[in-house]
């Protein structure tokens, strides 16, 4: 099977389209380059579809590999015919191969093997034939050696009947379907575990039954987690007797002969010990990939979704990590998050030094020139929030509450050790606050997304795919924001096109040695750094108050002459005609194409012309919680708060109502309608009035609704 046969029945774009994009891949072009610097190679694809034809590349390379391995192991024994080489390199899915591979691979030894070994495939054969004739003497002509009897040589001929049937084509084919449309997925508790306190989390599944094909992904990871842990036993069922029917209908042609009862026998045994464990399996499987394909969908769409929240800007900020009795650790940044100052203070009991902390905060706001204050929304979080804004400022001050998840992480990382080598993790996790506030996408790419708590079971899925999938999800937001050549740190680097870790690195250490970069074309200095990667890379880095205007725009260089060129025939400077509307509305921008720039690469050269280097991310705004709300007890049902989104799954989503315990809105409670996508519904911080429903003291849970 070729490639583009392969690929076009899942893409729908034209096979140009799709053959330009296939070999913009082969040539380890990024995604993020593809979609915004090759729009007339596409046919204008999106980020996503990309992404979808890159992931079909790699399952079609796979694919070839297996039939290379799967030919190479059957010409060894001496069995590859042309029709079976055929259907080998024809077969368009990884299932469809191994079916065709199941009767040579390499067995233990097997109840069929045995009866192989004692010369019993002749009776086999015999009895699949389904002539008429006597079975009985048929069998005894095979007693001798091992075999004692005719009823021993019927058994062993049924162990093998029922391995045929079991790698027979056809009957997996249709077992699977039946698997596939009606099978159950059953959990029972394991008594002997089933009273441990911590068993109490999957009470709801210590009887548990529901068809896999209808099992939310949620409720699958929870069973299978389970399972794991020793809580339940989940085994899988179908009606026996359809599948008995299903495979009688293939194999059992004529069902009044001598030889019937022994082949439905064979069938019985072959469902019983060999299809169904194997389709038990099979069908967990796809299960098991299918919910981690919806729990890694949920937690990217979070994590974009995080990545993209609004940031400050460059502002000089006092962070709080609050605490009780081990006080607030304080901190007092620059505009580009530069450590000037830390302390810890003790407004809250044991110690209640208000008037002390008051006057050391009010100065340091002082002395630091400090525009905003931001507050971790860990323990102490609201008592320090009413401690702060108790305080008279000389000065308007924009008090954050910053979700801290993953911060504790971070400051005891291998990069906070390095930023940060003389400081203890208090004060690495007071700083990453405040950064967070600055700019959250600098912040969170030093964390592990796993860390950052916006996922659901992403310790269950398969991990090597989680990895790859948050890893482009960063990547895509670092690109569509684009990077301060000049002010990232490694971390933010390495998620650029085209650059990576060792390459980051590089630029850190040529920027400390030759100071700024004047300009992109500087890149090319860099160690290592070739036309390659500066071609990937040059669009998503900025150059601010550099040389060339167009070096703070996601103008890439390589489209620098036709902008000079629409600038000379308007008798402008480039620096004239960026942010001139009024000329760059009246262009006719059909005169400007070529075999290298076409129109819809033209019209986004025009946009950003401008507003250049505009942060797609909307402007941050303060959000106030319920100053009557401080704790769980102070929660009633009926109850109205604001609150904000900080979790979304496929059940429903959480709410940050300024408490240590998030409240969950269930999806049921989302809307007066049904909903089957909680995204379609809320997003990451978005602002909420959400109304109590239930409040368990005892479980520290919060159910919480969006209905009015």
């Amino acid at each position: 099977m070729q490639l583009l046969e392969f690929i076009k029945p899942q893409i729908r774009a034209s096979e140009k389209h799709l053959k330009n994009t296939l070999d913009l891949l082969k040539d380890d072009a990024s995604i993020p380059f593809i979609a915004r610097y090759r729009k007339e190679h596409t046919g204008n694809m999106d980020e996503t579809e990309i992404e979808k034809i890159s992931g079909l590349l790699k399952l079609y390379n796979d694919l070839e590999k297996r039939k290379e391995s799967i030919l190479k192991a059957i010409k060894e024994q001496e069995a590859l015919t042309e029709d079976l080489q055929a259907k080998i390199e024809a077969a368009p899915s990884l299932i469809q191969l191994e079916d065709l591979y199941l009767p040579f691979k390499k067995k233990r030894k097997t109840k069929a093997e045995a009866a192989r070994q004692a010369g019993l495939e002749p009776l086999a054969k015999i009895i699949m034939a389904q002539n008429s004739g006597n079975i009985q003497q048929a069998a005894h002509r095979f007693v001798k050696g091992e075999i004692s009897s005719a009823e021993a040589a019927l058994e062993g001929a049924q162990h093998i009947i029922a391995e045929w049937i079991s790698e027979n084509g056809a009957v997996r084919n249709k077992i699977r379907r039946l698997f596939r449309s009606t099978a159950v997925i059953n959990a029972k508790k394991v008594k002997t575990e089933a009273e441990k306190p911590e068993a109490v989390k999957y009470k709801q599944y210590f009887d548990w039954s529901e068809p896999v094909k209808r099992i939310a992904s949620h409720r699958f990871l929870a069973i299978h987690r389970a399972e794991k842990e020793g809580f339940l036993r989940i085994k899988l069922e179908v009606e026996k007797q359809k599948a008995f029917d299903i495979i009688s209908g293939i194999v059992l042609k004529q069902p009044h002969s001598s030889m019937a009862p022994v082949i439905t026998a064979a069938i019985e045994d072959s469902f019983k010990r060999l299809i169904k464990p194997s389709f038990d399996t099979e069908i967990l499987n796809e299960a098991k990939e299918k919910a981690d394909d919806d729990a890694i969908g949920v937690f990217a769409a979070n994590l974009e979704q995080l990545l993209m929240a609004a940031p400050l800007g460059e502002k000089r900020i006092l962070a709080l990590d609050p605490g009780f009795k081990s006080g607030c650790k304080l901190v007092c940044l620059d505009e580009r998050g530069k450590l000037l100052y830390n302390e810890t203070i003790y407004p809250h009991p044991p110690q209640k030094e208000v008037a002390m902390a008051s006057k050391k905060v009010k100065s340091l706001v002082n002395a630091y020139d400090i525009e905003a204050i931001a507050i971790g929304n860990g323990t102490a979080s609201r008592e320090t929030e009413s401690f702060i804004k108790n305080i008279r400022f000389d000065r308007d001050l924009a008090v954050f509450i910053v979700n801290e998840a993953g911060a504790s992480v971070y400051s005891a990382s291998k990069v906070a050790r390095e930023e940060f080598p003389e400081y203890d993790i208090t004060v690495r996790g007071a700083v990453s606050i405040g950064r967070r506030l600055s700019d959250p996408l600098s912040e969170l790419v030093k964390i592990d997304p796993k860390a950052i708590g916006v996922g659901q079971y992403q310790h269950e899925v398969d991990q090597t795919k989680l990895k790859a999938k948050l890893d482009m999800v960063v990547a895509s937001c670092v690109n569509r924001i684009g990077v301060n050549l000049n002010t990232a740190g490694k971390e933010l680097l390495s998620y650029v096109s085209g650059i990576g870790p060792a390459l980051a690195q590089n630029i850190v250490e040529y920027r400390n040695e030759q100071r700024n970069f004047p300009d992109r074309q500087e890149l090319l200095k860099v160690p290592r750094l070739g036309a390659k990667a500066f071609e990937q890379s040059a669009g998503f880095l900025r150059i601010k108050d550099g040389k060339n205007p167009l070096d703070d725009s996601a103008v890439h260089p390589e489209s620098y002459p036709v902008v000079k060129k629409i600038a000379k025939d308007q008798g402008l400077k480039v620096s004239d005609l960026i942010a001139n509307d009024t000329v760059l509305d009246s262009l006719e921008l059909e005169k400007y194409t070529d075999d290298q720039t076409g129109l819809i690469s033209l019209k986004d050269i025009v946009k950003e012309l401008k507003k250049p280097g505009a942060d797609p991310r909307k402007a941050l705004k303060q959000f106030e919680f319920d100053p009557s709300v401080k704790a769980i007890e102070d929660l009633k049902p009926g109850m109205r708060l604001p609150g904000i989104v900080n979790n979304i799954t496929n059940f429903g989503c959480f709410v940050d109502i300024g408490i240590k315990e998030r409240g969950l809105v269930h999806i049921s409670k989302l809307a007066n309608q049904f909903v089957s996508d909680v995204n379609s519904i809320v997003k990451l911080n978005q602002e909420v009035e959400v109304m109590v429903l239930s409040v368990d003291l005892e479980q520290k849970r919060v159910q919480l609704s969006l209905i009015d």
